[in-house]
């Protein structure tokens, strides 16, 4: 597949409501605009946590997107969102997030971020 090929959204492979279910239907990351006006790209990153109890954890990886030309401008994540016993379970888990919730995770990074 080329770069900025877009496929037709295929409906039926889920619920494009969520992070998971958007990115399956539209074969490509969810995209937002942030608070800071940038665009910022959002998935689903997993991690082992050293934890025995929960050893995967997944979370949020946004990358900030320049004005203009797509060029990476840098990128926010957040700490684990979910943790459990492994890294299907915790990929699914946070997908099942609302994108509305992600987009209001990414506009708190921002506002973190630019915190004094």
């Amino acid at each position: 597949m080329h770069a900025g090929h877009h496929q037709p959204p295929d409906h039926s492979a889920g619920d494009e409501r969520t992070l998971g279910g958007y990115m399956v239907v539209h074969k490509r990351p969810a995209a937002f605009e942030g608070v800071d006006g940038f665009s910022y790209s959002a998935d689903i990153l997993t991690d082992t946590t050293g934890d025995a109890s929960a050893p995967w954890g997944a979370y949020l990886f946004f990358v900030r997107w320049g004005h203009g030309e797509p060029e990476v401008q840098g990128h926010l994540e957040t700490d684990f969102v979910v943790k459990g016993a492994s890294e299907a379970v915790v990929r699914h888990q946070l997908g099942a997030m609302p994108l509305a919730s992600v987009k209001a995770t990414l506009d708190g990074l921002i506002r973190t971020r630019k915190a004094p």
